[in-house]
């Protein structure tokens, strides 16, 4: 076995006591399935950012491994390299040998929120997150400031003074999404009836800033899902499905929001629950996997992870039966992280785009990269994001587009921050297909 450059023998002995806690640690068969053959490194951001041997994922395992041992603590140089992880899981797709990264990185983020102390501005800048992000009556009710700021920041001296707010302030700030009061507080129809022969009947998962911030995606979800023969449903009082929480290491509520998701949903008379956002879609497939050990909710989560579908898998699993409408112009897509490498969903969205006649469909160049939003990332590593997120911008540039889609609202509002002044649309993928569907100009958001 080779490992990391500069490192020592990962096949050193049990030291001492590992500095992880008992209640899922790094699972040791997953930590020794790494080989360090160095398969990832050219898919992983933060290697291709500073080529720095721990900031990739043999040098984070190997990290992982010499805490299990005894050797290090979860603090220090441990929690810096671990933080600075995208978990975008392109390596898990790189991987010759099915290291499952994911599973490990799912295991350690929580050890480090029970047992580092952060400080204090860290601490209170990531709780201020997690009190108002996966809470749609807070989120509304943010949305109302949230538009009197927009308009007052087209003021020159306002908009001087959001440019001196300090770094993580001021990539929140950047990262305001278009915020309208009316689509804010907009609600679906808890029941849409498919159009012509029904084929099935689906639920949709609304979500939290999906809905919010992102409602006509919602409506273009349903309409879509209705034209093409489904009746679906949208439950009124769902919540949150913990994915934000989830992916920053905050297990117990996480688990908890699980929960609750399904048991709103597990007794809809449905075939599948549907979710249009890649980050909840792959929380919610896991959720078989993270409360296994949990004997009241084990076989539930399990019964529930396997009726959810992304939309686009859903779309692609049948022939379309609604017109469409040509729409001319060149598409590019970018895969959403937790869509293409989390859920492996990468062929259906693009076989989706390809029914619209005349789509010039076009891939971007290093599409395995992140484009540096990744749940919160953007807001505590705001330094890092924004290299990812030029990074990103150029290859879109690279290729022309006339319209930009991609199916998770943190890669729309990361992307459309980069080009911002390009003038390009960017779409999740089912506002395109809803536009060529009814005939209708290609919306500009």
């Amino acid at each position: 076995m080779t490992t990391p450059a500069g490192s020592a023998d990962t096949n050193l002995p049990q030291t001492g006591p590992s500095a992880f806690d008992g209640h899922r640690p790094p699972d040791r068969d997953l930590l020794d399935d790494c080989v360090h053959c160095g398969f990832c490194l050219p898919t992983c951001p933060t290697y291709q950012l500073w080529g720095e041997e721990m900031d990739s994922p043999r040098g984070r395992i190997y990290l992982m491994d010499l805490a299990e041992k005894g050797e290090i603590s979860l603090e220090g140089t441990f929690r810096e390299h671990i933080d600075a992880c995208l978990g975008c899981m392109a390596c898990v797709t790189a991987c010759p040998s099915g290291v499952q990264y994911d599973r490990l990185l799912e295991s350690v983020r929580p050890q480090i929120e029970r047992n580092v102390e952060r400080d204090r501005g860290d601490a209170l800048f990531r709780d201020a997150i997690f009190a108002l992000f996966p809470y749609t009556r807070r989120l509304r009710a943010a949305a109302l400031p949230g538009a009197l700021y927009q308009q007052l920041r087209k003021i020159p001296g306002v908009a001087k003074l959001a440019s001196a707010l300090p770094g993580r302030l001021a990539a929140m700030e950047s990262l305001l999404p278009p915020v309208s009061v009316r689509e804010a507080f907009a609600r679906l129809p808890v029941f849409t009836p498919a159009v012509g022969t029904r084929r099935g009947r689906v639920a949709l998962l609304s979500g939290c800033v999906q809905d919010v911030f992102f409602h006509r995606v919602n409506e273009a979800t349903v309409r879509v899902l209705a034209a093409e023969g489904y009746d679906v449903l949208v439950p009124r009082d769902q919540q949150c499905c913990g994915a934000l929480e989830l992916h920053a290491g905050r297990e117990e509520s996480a688990l908890g929001r699980a929960r609750r998701t399904i048991a709103r949903f597990e007794t809809l008379d449905v075939d599948s629950v549907i979710t249009n956002v890649a980050g909840c879609g792959s929380s919610m497939k896991e959720y078989g996997h993270l409360l296994s050990d949990d004997e009241a909710w084990a076989e539930r989560a399990t019964a529930f992870s396997a009726r959810v579908r992304d939309v686009h898998e859903v779309l692609a699993a049948l022939e379309p039966v609604a017109v469409r409408h040509p729409v001319r112009g060149r598409v590019a897509y970018h895969d959403a992280c937790h869509l293409g490498h989390a859920q492996k969903v990468r062929a259906q969205p693009r076989a989706v785009i390809r029914t619209i006649p005349e789509v010039e469909l076009v891939d971007l160049p290093e599409a395995e990269l992140c484009c540096g939003s990744a749940g919160i990332y953007n807001m505590v590593m705001p330094d890092a994001a924004a290299e990812l997120g030029e990074r990103k911008a150029a290859n879109v540039r690279s290729v022309s587009p006339d319209v930009i889609v991609t199916a998770n609202p943190g890669c729309l509002l990361q992307i459309g921050k980069y080009m911002a002044d390009d003038g390009v649309p960017i779409l999740h993928p089912v506002q395109l297909l809803d536009a060529s569907i009814r005939g209708v100009p290609v919306p500009r958001t």
